[in-house]
């Protein structure tokens, strides 16, 4: 592996939640050695990062400048930052027939609740954002903590997937 930043591109549906908590954390924890994307296989036209998200992230101690919902498709075109790594963190987006990534990285399925469904009041919902960060942190410190040996594209697929095994 060079010294180049690591991509990886987390997919959820909506690009709401469990994907930009990811983006987020592996941009403060990945010590310029990985470089975090998100994206919604079909977020809405409006589509916003969820509140909560933001401010969980912001009682973390995260930033949260630059997080913005996007498709997909804007990671599946030729100028594109080509990635090392796209893992999905919703089992929506893992079932869906996903674009042409170029480069053809390595990907891998962490599935996690979306935190913010129900019907529950904004101080559980919160606690569950909460629960959902702390859950994605310990699995991309994880990541973080790979030699370089197991971050290569061979080697990085049955990786990734392993640690999905270790929920």
């Amino acid at each position: 592996m060079t010294d180049k930043a690591f991509n990886v591109l987390f997919l959820c549906t909506h690009n709401s939640a469990r994907s930009i908590l990811a983006e987020a954390v592996l941009n403060h924890i990945g010590r310029g050695r990985f470089k975090a994307f998100s994206a919604g296989s079909s977020p809405s036209a409006n589509q916003q990062p969820n509140p909560l998200g933001l401010q969980v992230l912001q009682n973390a101690g995260i930033s949260v400048e630059g997080l913005y919902s996007k498709s997909w498709d804007e990671f599946g075109t030729l100028d594109a930052p080509q990635m090392d790594l796209v893992i999905t963190v919703c089992d929506n987006a893992a079932g869906e027939v996903c674009p042409y990534w170029p480069g053809q990285p390595a990907t891998a399925h962490w599935g996690y609740a979306d935190p913010s469904v129900g019907d529950a009041d904004d101080a559980h919902k919160l606690e569950a954002f909460r629960q959902t960060l702390l859950a994605l942190k310990r699995r991309l410190e994880l990541l973080v903590s790979l030699p370089a040996s197991k971050l290569e594209k061979t080697m990085l697929q049955n990786t990734a997937r392993e640690m999905a095994l270790g929920q």
